[in-house]
């Protein structure tokens, strides 16, 4: 078909979508029903698109064009077979029948604009509906869940012992943003098989527990023995609100703690009034030296190491000076090249490793549940983290879960700064073995290598990322750091050591004048030159008359 026949077919397509959605009468619910499947930020995408793009499974639209997915509709046409032998005196074409009806709610779930048209698109969502709900059966009863065996024809893709490499790409597919399909549909199919809606829910309820246990990295929650699929857009907003605590329960326990710890005002005065007294007589240190050596750079070097006491230190001083001015030079350019190179989406947050927290005397402890277990304990120096298993699916899982959590919009990224926490104390293989071995980290990889190798791995952001219960806690842990004796004297070695040319060149300038100002009063006075030489000829005429 010619390029203009295809733009033509797209626009009467369009028009034809929006007359009939404004001549139809809509529910409130639906015409207000906020977007819940959306692309994937480029800022995410771009740092590993195979953690966003199906590989082998292609639900709902997004990537239904994909040929190299197409290879899964066999297997969704026998799922359907399968789905309409269950069905009690009704057909596959009654379910499309149904879906045709929820057109606009289906298309209401998607926030790109779908040029499918109405029965295109029904008979999209009850292949992948079918598939899908055959797939969490499978899981459900791996997991206890539900009674039954897997079907003969996808047995041999989907393995109960959860062993072949297909079934982590299925369960990876059907856990990423673009690849979401409404869960109201698996429930309307649900309800067309069962006798009763109660048992239709009782269902829904077993298999999306069944998946939850599967996909959750945080092994420990405890997870509610009723899900109501009905309350939920799609899978991977029902495994979020999971593992993410609500941000208005957060806030609260934080301004609740923010003022029983306040400080007595007297003591915040004393520290401050300290605080600027030391940093005075640093800075003004700091400058004197920096005074002399400025005006030691402006001397004619050449006529000094004329001098002949002088020459034997003028070469060294003359090397520091031309270093200092070197490094006054630079700085400039410095740090202008770093305001461009860096913004505060890639920065990393600003916390001391696991490794380094360690050596300060923090200890580290696994707690049971979400990211709200996460708090620090000054009293005996503890770091309560949630138990989070790490396994090959594990990247895809957490990225998808930040995406989703970034595609929202209506809340704080609660997830992404606790993944921003986790990579900040997470550097090296050996923080990835502490953490494994005080039991916060369930390690099902190869090696801590690739632990700390996930980690590293996500550090964008799509936005400044600030949750007060999370910061309140690293706030807390880097004062606690910085408050360490062990701390401190490595951080005045580090401050003063770095600038210690500073002071080898002040005691280099002290003798360079103590030399030549001896040079000069022997030059003007002598310096006892002649008396010694009057000494020696009075001995020389003393030995003479000796006989």
């Amino acid at each position: 078909m010619p390029p203009h026949q295809i733009h033509q077919f797209d626009e009467i397509q369009w028009v034809s979508r929006i007359r009939r959605v404004l001549e139809e009468e809509l529910e409130s619910d639906d015409d207000d029903r906020p977007a819940s499947i959306s692309d994937v930020p480029k800022a995410l995408l771009c740092s590993k698109p195979d953690a966003y793009i199906p590989q082998i499974l292609a639900l709902g639209p997004y990537h239904r064009h994909r040929e190299e997915l197409h290879d899964m509709e066999r297997y969704k046409l026998a799922a359907a077979r399968r789905m309409q032998s269950r069905l009690p005196g009704v057909k596959f074409l009654d379910v499309v029948a149904l879906f045709i009806k929820l057109e606009l709610p289906i298309r209401a779930h998607y926030h790109r604009y779908l040029k499918f048209n109405g029965e295109t698109l029904a008979w999209m969502m009850a292949l992948d509906m079918s598939f899908l709900l055959e797939f969490l059966q499978i899981i459900a009863t791996s997991k206890g869940k539900m009674v039954g065996r897997a079907p003969s024809r996808m047995s041999h893709l989907v393995g109960l012992d959860r062993r072949t490499s297909a079934y982590n790409m299925l369960l990876c597919d059907a856990l990423m943003l673009e690849n979401q399909i409404p869960l109201f549909l698996l429930q309307k199919a649900l309800e067309m098989q069962c006798s009763s809606s109660q048992i239709a829910a009782q269902i829904s309820s077993s298999m999306l527990i069944g998946f939850l246990i599967e996909v959750s990295p945080f092994k420990t929650l405890d997870i509610s023995p009723w899900i109501d699929a009905g309350q939920h857009a799609h899978l991977l907003e029902l495994l979020y609100h999971t593992v993410a605590p609500n941000p208005e329960e957060l806030f609260e326990t934080v301004e609740g703690d923010e003022e029983t710890e306040q400080e007595p005002q007297v003591c915040v005065r004393i520290k401050f009034f300290l605080r600027a007294i030391a940093a005075f007589i640093f800075n003004r240190g700091r400058a004197l030296v920096s005074a002399v050596v400025k005006f030691l750079v402006t001397i004619p070097w050449r006529t000094i190491k004329s001098i002949p006491a002088v020459s034997i230190i003028a070469h060294p001083v003359e090397q520091l000076l031309s270093s200092q001015k070197d490094q006054n030079s630079e700085p400039a350019r410095g740090i202008s090249t770093h305001d461009r190179s860096t913004t505060p989406l890639l920065e990393e947050i600003a916390i001391p490793s696991v490794t380094e927290l360690t050596k300060a005397g923090v200890k580290f402890s696994a707690m049971n549940g979400d990211i709200s277990a996460i708090e620090f304990d000054a009293k005996t120096a503890t770091l309560h983290l949630p138990t989070i298993s790490l396994d090959v699916n594990a990247e895809v899982v957490l990225r998808n879960l930040v995406a989703y959590e970034a595609s929202i919009g209506s809340r704080p990224l609660i997830f992404s700064r606790y993944v921003e926490l986790m990579n900040g104390i997470i550097d090296t293989a050996e923080d990835a073995k502490l953490l494994r071995e005080a039991g916060v980290v369930l390690n099902h990889l190869k090696s801590d290598e690739e632990v700390a190798e996930l980690w590293n791995s996500m550090t964008r952001s799509v936005r400044l990322t600030r949750v007060p219960a999370l910061d309140r806690v690293i706030e807390e842990v880097n004062s606690y750091h910085s408050s360490r004796w062990r701390v401190r004297t490595r951080r005045f070695m580090k401050n003063y050591a770095a600038a210690s040319w500073e002071c080898l060149v002040l005691l280099a300038v002290l003798l360079l004048f103590f030399i030549v100002s001896v040079q000069a009063f022997c030059v003007l006075y002598g310096c006892g030159v002649q008396d010694s030489s009057r000494e020696n000829t009075a001995m020389i005429r003393h030995s003479q008359r000796v006989p």
